[in-house]
């Protein structure tokens, strides 16, 4: 009994950690917006990419992230796969997708809406 016990209480640890892992390793989705495919984030609102940013750095600060929120990843959060965390200037974290870090924009309203895609010549939505 005792063994059965510990090999119950190892399996549903061995099932919680995964299940960290598997959210910690995806912090956005793939969806399906009139641009074609699209990463989205857990609300399902489309992401998108900042030409003027350098690979693994934001250069949207103040006024632009205000209409341009980052994708936050907590202060624990680490690389995986395409997956990696950018430190922005504040200090914080944000999520960022092969290099490129990743935005919503304040006009969506609604979930797979793109209005930002193309504003300036230098936002796009992020692909997968």
């Amino acid at each position: 009994m005792k063994l059965l016990f510990s090999s119950a209480l190892f399996a549903g640890v061995l099932i919680a950690a995964t299940g960290v892992l598997a959210q910690a390793a995806a912090p956005a989705k793939v969806a399906d917006t009139s641009k074609g495919k699209a990463l989205v984030d857990a609300k399902g609102m489309t992401l998108y990419t900042f030409d003027r940013d350098a690979a693994g750095k934001s250069n949207c600060n103040g006024q632009c992230a205000q209409n341009w929120p980052p994708l936050m990843a907590a202060a624990g959060a680490s690389a995986s796969g395409d997956w990696s965390v950018v430190t922005r200037d504040d200090g914080s974290k944000q999520w960022a997708y092969k290099g490129k870090p990743l935005y919503l924009w304040v006009k969506d309203t609604k979930p797979g809406e793109v209005t930002g895609d193309g504003v300036n010549n230098v936002w796009h939505v992020a692909q997968p």
